[in-house]
């Protein structure tokens, strides 16, 4: 219908008004739409209208052919759509090194592999052409959001913004030079001006990011805590990761990592700790008191050997856990689907309980949980109207996911990446029928096979 047949005025929801519809921007139809708030439900046969790149309202599908006039209609008959999925934690630009050192523990990996390549080949080039790599996998798998943490966070934040992706960037900090900084406040400083660049944007924006406690030494983590409470922004850092952190810190400061940062004070409602495969009861109880969220890392952890996060006993305690997939150098992948499916069933045998971590538990744990974790969860993690449109539609039509009696559990255990057909962030589609929008998929696998040849060259 054209607009001049009806007569024009703006409603309050900054959507154009005719004598007979709502002229929106967008109008989804889905087979079923998983809001993740409320828990557990599905709404069949439902459309989410979207209006400057916000969600407008989720509502039955005859009732939104009646009301509105929608710019751009898509029909998803045999798709879930869902919130885009958010990595709470990973290393994007890590990408180039995937496959660079199988096979080895952490501390190994760490020192004889990926540190010796990083001081050879760290620049803005390296982490521009990585992080588009990243980004091109994520999106085709779902994910909308992730959370860095990585040398040149304006380089990420930079290609992260051209390409449409909504990031968290991590100042990162850490003792030993790199070719981004020579020392922890020159970290710091940066980090801050990294901060002052996307304070307004509306797609980026930053946590502290100090390595892990092995790696950053008192004086910068009280610095940090106090600068990360002036800012409001979080604290993202990896604890508790290894037996051979705990040994350290109980070495070099005479206690164990977590009672040494609710000593320095940074045990808060804005810590994010990633890992925490070394607990003891009485650390989860102060854990839990703290108001701090835990990014669970499945994947990396079973592949690193470092250990088992006690996810069920977490969750019993009333922590917020989030997802991530670490960097493509220790998962493999960046693949959240595969993360929910396996922190599902590990959280299970773990536990040596069926019923411990629920499909719709970790669907939840991969969108509003790591949204919380971040600080973003007035602006996404969950479909409810307000909130930004990330969206993610997987296609539960084929045979692999037949019947389906419950969706949520067929998202989780029966399918994957590959059923992701569209995705959307902020209104922005950015995914069409599989196809990548605001990316050069080829040109990004040529700058993966160029940057191959160089680091293998001296590996």
């Amino acid at each position: 219908m054209a607009n001049s047949v009806y007569s024009n005025r703006l409603s309050p929801t900054g959507a154009h008004q005719t004598d007979r519809h709502l002229i929106i921007d967008t109008l989804i139809f889905a087979r079923w739409i998983i809001p993740v708030i409320p828990e557990q439900q599905v709404l069949i046969d439902h459309a989410l209208a979207v209006q400057g790149g916000k969600i407008l309202e989720i509502l039955p599908a005859d009732q939104a052919r009646a009301k509105y006039q929608p710019k751009s209609v898509h029909e998803l008959p045999r798709h879930a759509l869902i919130p885009g999925l958010i990595n709470a934690h990973t290393h994007a630009s890590m990408s180039l090194m995937r496959g660079l050192a199988d096979d080895l523990p952490l501390m190994t990996w760490l020192n004889e592999h990926i540190w010796p390549t990083e001081g050879r080949w760290i620049n803005e080039e390296f982490i521009a052409d990585g992080t588009r790599l990243a980004i091109a996998e994520m999106i085709r798998g779902g994910t909308t959001c992730f959370n860095d943490m990585y040398f040149f966070p304006e380089v990420t934040g930079k290609v992260c913004a051209a390409a449409g992706m909504r990031a968290v960037v991590g100042l990162i900090t850490i003792d030993f030079p790199s070719a981004w900084a020579n020392n922890a406040d020159e970290y710091i400083s940066r980090g801050l001006e990294v901060h002052d660049q996307f304070r307004s944007h509306s797609l980026i924006s930053t946590a502290f990011a100090p390595h892990a406690p092995y790696t950053v030494s008192d004086a910068p983590f009280k610095r940090i805590r106090v600068l990360a409470d002036e800012l409001e922004i979080p604290i993202h850092m990896h604890v508790h990761e290894t037996k051979d952190e705990i040994s350290q810190g109980i070495s070099h400061y005479g206690n164990r990592p977590i009672e040494r940062l609710q000593q320095l004070g940074l045990l808060s409602p804005a810590l994010t700790a990633v890992h925490m495969t070394q607990l003891e009861p009485e650390e989860i109880e102060l854990f839990a008191s703290s108001g701090a969220s835990v990014v669970h890392c499945p994947e990396s952890n079973l592949k690193l050997a470092s250990g088992f996060c006690p996810v069920a006993t977490l969750h019993q305690a009333g922590i917020n856990i989030a997802l991530g997939t670490d960097g493509a150098a220790s998962n493999n992948d960046l693949d959240m689907f595969s993360e929910m499916h396996t922190a599902a069933l590990l959280a299970k045998g773990i536990a040596n309980d069926a019923s411990a971590i629920p499909a719709h538990t970790a669907l939840r744990m991969a969108t509003i949980n790591g949204a919380i974790a971040l600080g973003i969860a007035d602006k996404t993690g969950s479909l409810e109207a307000g909130k930004a449109a990330d969206l993610t539609a997987v296609n539960l039509g084929g045979l692999e996911t037949q019947p389906i009696y419950h969706p949520i559990s067929q998202l989780v255990y029966a399918t994957g990446r590959e059923k992701v057909t569209d995705v959307w962030i902020a209104g922005k589609q950015v995914l069409h029928g599989g196809r990548l929008t605001t990316l050069d998929s080829q040109e990004i696998i040529q700058q993966a096979q160029i940057w191959q040849e160089r680091i293998a060259e001296f590996e």
